[in-house]
């Protein structure tokens, strides 16, 4: 069994920035430190009304990325706005998210058969120049499937409701994980790679990881928090032992 990629969000060490209107903490900076502490690549989210990340930001980032060769995950919204930036830019991958104004987080994945039509051309003009495409989307074997006739290559499954049931102690989280363990399943034989992502904390990651058909995990929120009383380095470390333990279990 492959070891588990750990992708690091470090959009809220801008929000923490903007907060204030100054120049630090800088994002740049967190990613070096993520990828010093053995982090497999750097996600950033710029989105259209740029409450955290910056233009500027993307730019410094998919630079430092290229330098140490470290794949950027540039996460967008289906624009005309963000495709030009991604094709300028030209990141490792671009995960395609829905983005609503008034949300203050993402609230749940892409709706793959219904916009499809809008959304392929974005896909396969970024597949076009090389540009890895990511759909992020609810555990839904339908999504996973118009993701695939659209041309994406991987699919990241939207974990937020799954986790927020686990620490909410809900009957409902047992359902939940099952849901997101058969579209990995249905995804994978599909032919897409399989990431996850949303919500995802020391809790809450050993199930997700678990799962043998995902080969990467995406958290932010709450690394940049745990960061606050221990470290960056120190909060990748520990997800990432205890993502490695959960891979174990399914050699053992």
């Amino acid at each position: 069994m492959s070891l588990l990629r750990l992708g690091v969000n470090i959009d809220h060490v801008a929000t923490i920035r903007n907060a204030r209107g100054a120049d630090y903490p800088s994002p740049v900076r967190a990613a070096e430190l993520a990828m010093a502490a053995g982090c497999d690549g750097i996600t950033a989210h710029l989105r259209e009304d740029r409450r955290h990340i910056s233009d500027a930001d993307i730019e410094a980032l998919a630079d430092i990325t290229r330098k140490r060769g470290i794949p950027l995950n540039f996460e967008m919204a289906v624009t005309a706005e963000m495709e030009a930036i991604a094709l300028k830019h030209l990141p490792h991958a671009a995960c395609l998210v829905p983005e609503r104004r008034e949300e203050v987080t993402t609230e749940g994945g892409l709706d793959m058969v219904g916009g499809f039509n809008r959304i392929a051309p974005v896909v396969q003009r970024l597949a076009g120049e090389g540009v890895r495409v990511s759909c992020f989307i609810d555990a839904d074997p339908a999504q996973a499937a118009a993701a695939k006739r659209a041309g994406a290559q991987v699919v990241e499954f939207h974990t937020g409701a799954y986790c927020d049931a686990v620490r909410e102690r809900s009957p409902e989280a047992p359902a939940l994980l099952e849901r997101l363990k058969a579209a990995a399943f249905e995804a994978e034989r599909l032919g897409l790679e399989v990431h996850a992502g949303h919500g995802i904390d020391y809790e809450t990651v050993k199930p997700i990881a678990a799962i043998p058909q995902v080969a990467e995990l995406n958290i932010g929120h709450f690394l940049i928090g745990e960061a606050i009383f221990v470290g960056l380095a120190e909060a990748i470390r520990r997800m990432r032992l205890l993502m490695d333990e959960a891979r174990a279990g399914l050699a053992a």
